[in-house]
């Protein structure tokens, strides 16, 4: 085999012949063979660090998945500009070697040429280790083209496992001895350690319980056939070759030589070999020969549960494969769309045909098939039955899947031990049988049943190991824990970690937490161990959001392994008991198992990208994307019955950058000639309360999300412009009710979101069409009751020529007085009860100090309103009408009915007037809020109130200016009357700071000097500084408010809106919905029907002007599963970062070339005595000769 330099030629020379061979890219290659030749082996020099190992040079070196991916590359460097002067595939292979080397098209390429060297090695290793000990046993001792049944004599068979077990007793424990056999297979073979992904104790105890159960089945030939079958059922999805197996043999043979010596005779030494190459023969054959059963077993499946196998498959192309058929041209993608369609009518078919026998009750599915089978043949009420059919499915899917596969059984084993009664795992084959015929009535053949029991009988031997074992772990470990000490718990704590950190150094970069978070999380892993055997189903669900969230914080799932590994050490050095080690250390396996299985299938490419906060890795990965699930890439990611949302996490991990540009891609609106892609339903079908989440955690994010949801027409018409607002999931939730888009939007207070034009646009719909008739409507009332009010107290009382002392006018008195405490003040009392009680049922109080309020009396309008019903209450109790009932006749002025001037209520009278006076200014005040029809006077209002407090502040440092000096003055010997006393002082006061003093009173104070210059200091500081402070603050608080008054009036207008929409009746909104036709699609331009969900308005075509396709369109193919063509101005837009990180990156790769010439100007001399320095060409592509 060619190494070195040799290999790397010939490896470039392979590539080179298969690059020509490829239809896409062959018409690029042109006679500078040589120039290419070179740049194929600067691409490929990288691959290996320490220079090109040995390789074996075949066809098929590179597979058709590398090679696609590659030319994927090299279409898009060719794409780009290139230099004129140079090849135009030369120059775009540079360009891959300079710009692309860790795309993950190109290093698919590097890493299927190191797996490739990987076998090599094995058998140079393998080759070694025959060198080295001179073994007669060879590779062709390995049969892997059948599975018969080994008969070794019985003395031999009897001497291997003598052996065997002499080997086993030389260790402490069986644990210990796992582990040695673990270790020296690592050591004798490092290229296998890829290969093992469950952590070390449970791996190594696999390894022991699997050769001992293989070797003491050795004078059972059919039972060893059978154990073979069942381990080589879990290795299905290894590819176990003739060389690893060579490998793991002589890693064994080698460890038992060593540890026993001359123990073991030539006839056991034999015999273990020839057993070892029978178990990995065996492995071989199974993998290759039940190929097809899984096959079948798939295809059988997806029948049976009336599945579209041809949509599924469609659905998940291969990017690869999607980019090979838009080379193939519009003709062949035309019949393909025809086949699409075609496919699609008979799916229809299908369905129609499905629905038909839905109609008539009989079963169409499996589960519906196994549960009328099940009542048929007396089965019904066997509860574990129902357990393995819901897990049935994932079984039956991930059957060449060994380690989810196990996973699967360990856990259906776990919840079948929570149910009472006697499990009969036959009656569950009979059943499923039974079921799966009759779905697949056309189909079913002797191949269909002998792979189906064949599956049957694989979970039903994993079951049948398992299914004793949960109940006495969950005994041992539950009594362990409960009698665990703080200090034996603190042990714990502390030991787990220093075993971690010992096994993976590593890993203390990932747990930066305190030491108590990380007894924190000790604590918990104990807690779940446990947890697993009792409540298995609840943990499943836990764990797989658990695993998720470490999909967010980036955990490698290598690290599962060593910290399990150090808490089964920690628990049997602590304890020195094997039984519960194994119960721990069974239980803690698996859920490592379930949380690395979690991680893996959850760490999509999109969530790299949010983990990395860079937009342009986002772009990079949701380019590859089907164009039909692009927008799910980004917020959806399910593993068994969890999700987690990448556009969610990357909010809540703080990389806005990646979020805004999730948006963003979201929004924009992608055509093809059959379709267009807009992810507004996506984003809010998944994701509902966006809003929400955005108004809370990423505010800054709103504007791009609001700014998506318009469209604008490029061109004009007659000086209008289109406008598409596409609002609806605004308005309308999914059961079609009002949205709560409105509420969190007021809630935020952000009075600048709130001006958005598309707030603006769906907030004016609803007020305007819905919410302001309602609410004048709900004012009227008040405004009658304020009517009556009025002419109650201050018309009726005041009416000329003595008619106020009528009978007619003071009849009419008490009416109107009578309907403003039952009309007015009832529906305040009310309203008042009402809220408190919904308050209290929500415990929704706001502390102010000591005292705790109901939270709806945070509301201004809501607290008027109570103050209001108390003044009309105190009204009532103080109604001069009602303290004169009794006293209406007698010798006073207006006495008769319904008298007010009564002797008797004379001091009622006066708390009347005072009190009456306050309620009708508060009634005036809370009537302001029907501003909100005219956004410009509703914002005055508001400015008018932001200031009030300006305002109120000056007074308070009046009044505070007021009680001192009348306080000081009044303690002078002074003979003016106006300044006596603190009351006298304080009124004088209060004149002067009001400018409401008579100027010839200052005359008097003339005479008393102190008098006259304590006025004169309190004049200079109220006059001149206070009062011209007020006018600067009021000017400043103006000012301040003035940009966003229109914004705070909007708010005031959006809380109206979301109020008044609590009493639109279903009829109504169902008749402004239909009136908006969001079920209608809008017309971009003039013939192109767009999208549903929006409105359209016309604008003048100057008001935004729009020179640009907000459409993004491509050509070619159109399926669904086709990802889009990489937009060439995303690639000229990256950001400035993007640009100096490339630019870093060619002036390193220089800078290292400059670091590897030679000093002194001599360049290295080539065998005919040139130098490359003097004839060669230099680092920036000029010839010596060109420079001079």
């Amino acid at each position: 085999m060619p190494s070195g330099d040799e290999a790397l030629a010939a490896a470039a020379d392979c590539l080179y012949q298969s690059l020509k061979a490829n239809s896409r890219i062959a018409e690029y290659f042109g006679d500078n063979v040589e120039e290419l030749g070179e740049v194929l082996r600067s691409l490929l020099e990288p691959t290996f660090d320490g220079g090109f190992p040995n390789i074996a040079i075949a066809d098929n070196l590179f597979t058709h998945t590398s090679l696609d991916g590659l030319v994927d590359v090299v279409l898009e460097a060719l794409e780009r500009p290139l230099p004129l002067d140079e090849d135009s595939l030369v120059a775009a292979l540079r360009l891959v070697i300079s710009d692309f080397s860790e795309d993950e098209r190109v290093t698919i390429l590097f890493e299927q040429l190191r797996r490739s060297v990987s076998i090599e090695d094995e058998e140079e290793e393998y080759a070694d280790g025959l060198n080295r000990r001179g073994s007669r046993v060879t590779m062709t001792d390995v049969i892997t083209d059948s599975l018969d049944e080994l008969f070794l004599p019985q003395k031999q068979a009897q001497e291997v496992q003598d052996a065997w077990k002499a080997f086993l007793d030389s260790y402490p424990t069986r644990e210990i001895a796992g582990e040695t056999i673990y270790a020296a297979l690592f050591d004798s073979a490092p290229s296998l350690q890829s290969l093992f992904k469950t952590p070390r104790a449970v791996m190594s105890m696999r390894f022991m319980m699997g050769i001992n159960q293989i070797i003491m089945s050795l004078q059972d030939p059919k039972q060893c056939k059978a154990v073979i079958e069942a381990i080589g059922f879990q290795h299905l999805d290894l590819e176990v070759t003739v060389p690893r197996i060579a490998i793991f043999r002589d890693a064994i043979m080698d460890l038992v030589a060593s540890e026993m010596g001359s123990k073991v005779s030539a006839s056991a030494a034999e015999g273990l070999a020839m057993t070892l190459n029978y178990a990995g023969g065996g492995y071989i054959f199974i993998r290759e020969k039940f190929s097809e059963r899984v096959k079948i077993l798939a295809s059988s499946w997806k029948t049976a549960n009336a599945e579209d196998g041809e949509d599924d498959m469609a659905g998940d192309e291969e990017p690869a494969e999607a980019e090979e058929e838009n080379a193939e041209g519009e003709e062949e993608n035309a019949e393909e769309e025809a086949k699409v369609k075609e496919g699609s009518g008979e799916s229809e078919k299908i369905v129609s045909e499905k629905d038909m026998k839905n109609s008539q009750g009989v079963p169409t599915t499996f589960d519906e098939m196994f549960r009328f089978n099940a009542a048929v043949m007396g089965f019904a009420n066997n509860t574990w039955m129902f357990e393995v059919l819901n897990s049935f499915d994932a079984i039956v899917k991930n059957v060449a899947n060994s380690y989810r596969l196990q996973e699967e059984c360990d856990v259906l084993a776990l919840k079948m031990a929570q149910i009472k009664g006697t499990v009969k795992l036959g009656d569950y084959k009979a059943v499923m049988l039974a079921s799966i015929r009759s779905l697949v009535p056309k189909d079913w053949d002797g191949a269909h049943e002998v792979a189906w029991n064949w599956l049957w009988d694989n979970v039903e031997r994993m079951l049948e190991k398992q299914l004793e074992l949960p109940a006495p772990r969950q005994r041992y470990l539950s009594r362990f824990l409960g009698s665990l000490e703080e200090n034996t718990k603190q042990s714990i704590r502390q030991g787990v970690f220093v075993k971690f950190f010992a096994l993976a150094p590593s890993g203390q970069d990932y747990f930066k937490q305190s030491t108590t978070r990380l007894f924190f999380i000790a604590d918990k892993i104990l807690d779940m161990t446990l947890d697993m055997y009792k409540n298995p189903h609840e943990m499943v669900d836990d764990i797989s959001a658990l695993g998720l969230r470490h999909v967010g914080y980036g955990i490698p799932t290598e690290f599962f392994s060593p910290f399990v590994t150090g808490c089964v050490e920690v628990v049997r050095e602590l304890t020195g008991d094997e039984t519960l080690a194994d119960a721990f250390g069974w239980s803690l396996g698996l859920i490592s198992r379930m949380l690395s299985r979690t991680i893996n299938e959850g760490s999509t490419i999109v969530m790299k990208a949010v983990n990395s906060d860079s937009e342009r890795t986002l772009r990079r990965a949701v380019s590859i994307a089907p164009r039909g699930k692009r927008a799910l890439w980004m917020l959806n990611i399910t593993v068994g019955t969890q999700s987690i949302s990448p556009l969610y996490w990357a909010i809540e991990s703080g990389s806005l950058s990646t979020a805004n540009a999730m948006i963003k891609d979201l929004f924009v609106i992608r055509a093809d000639r059959d379709n267009y892609y807009y992810g507004c339903d996506d984003l809010f079908e998944r994701h509902p309360e966006i809003i929400q989440r955005l108004s809370t955690d990423a505010p800054m994010l709103l504007p791009t999300l609001m700014d998506g949801l318009i469209w604008r027409s490029h061109m004009s018409e007659g000086n209008r412009r289109r406008v598409n607002y596409y609002i609806k999931h605004l308005i309308q939730d999914k059961e079609e009710k009002f949205n709560q888009a409105l509420e969190w939007l007021v809630q935020s207070k952000d009075p600048q979101i709130i001006c958005h034009e598309v707030v603006t646009i769906f907030a004016d719909l609803l007020w305007n069409r819905l919410a302001n008739r309602l609410f004048l409507y709900s004012r009227l009332y008040f405004m009658l009751t304020l009517s009556v009010f009025i002419i109650s107290q201050a018309i009726l009382p005041h009416l000329g020529d003595g008619a106020a002392d009528t009978e007619t006018v003071r009849i009419l008195t008490f009416v109107c007085r009578v309907f403003i405490y039952v009309g007015s003040m009832g529906q305040l009392l009310k309203n008042q009860v009402k809220q408190l009680r919904s308050d209290c049922k929500s415990r929704n109080f706001i502390r102010i100090g000591w005292l705790r309020i109901p939270g709806y009396l945070t509301s201004k309008q809501d607290a008027g309103y109570l103050v209001l019903f108390l003044l009309l209450a105190l009204m009532c109790l103080q109604e001069p009408i009602f303290w004169c009932a009794s006293h209406s006749t007698g010798d006073f002025p207006g006495a008769g009915m319904f008298t007010q001037d009564c002797p008797q209520a004379k001091t009622q009278k006066a708390v009347y007037a005072n009190t009456s006076m306050f309620a009708m200014m508060l009634k005036w005040l809370l009537l302001t809020d029907l501003t909100i029809f005219s956004m410009r006077i509703s914002a005055y209002v508001l400015v008018c109130n932001h200031v009030l407090s300006e305002l109120c502040l000056f007074l308070l440092a009046l009044t505070f200016l007021v009680g001192t000096f009348s306080c000081s003055i009044a303690a002078l010997d002074t003979g003016s009357e106006l300044f006596l006393g603190v009351p006298e002082s304080s009124l004088s006061l209060t004149q002067i700071a009001l400018r409401m003093f008579d100027a010839e009173q200052f005359h008097v104070m003339e005479e008393e000097e102190t008098l006259i210059i304590a006025v004169s200091v309190f004049v200079i500081i109220v006059i001149a500084f206070l009062s011209q402070l007020l006018v600067a603050q009021i000017s400043a608080a103006y000012r301040t408010i003035h940009e966003n008054m229109v914004g705070y009036a909007r708010l005031n207008r959006g809380h109206v809106i979301v109020v008044t929409m609590e009493g639109v009746s279903p009829k109504q909104w169902n008749k402004f919905l239909a009136s908006l036709g969001f079920d209608v699609c809008l017309e971009f331009n003039e013939g192109d029907i767009g999208l549903p969900g929006g409105i359209q308005v016309l604008e003048d075509a100057n008001a935004v002007p729009t020179t640009k396709d907000a459409i993004v369109r491509f050509g070619g193919s159109t399926h669904p599963s086709m990802p889009w063509p990489e937009d060439k101005t995303t690639i000229m837009d990256d950001g400035d970062d993007d640009k100096f990180d490339r630019l870093e990156k060619q002036l390193s790769k220089i800078s290292k070339k400059l670091d590897e010439l030679p000093s002194g100007g001599g360049g290295k001399k080539k065998q005919d005595g040139s130098s490359y320095g003097e004839t060669g060409t230099g680092s920036f592509g000029a010839s010596s000769s060109d420079s001079e």
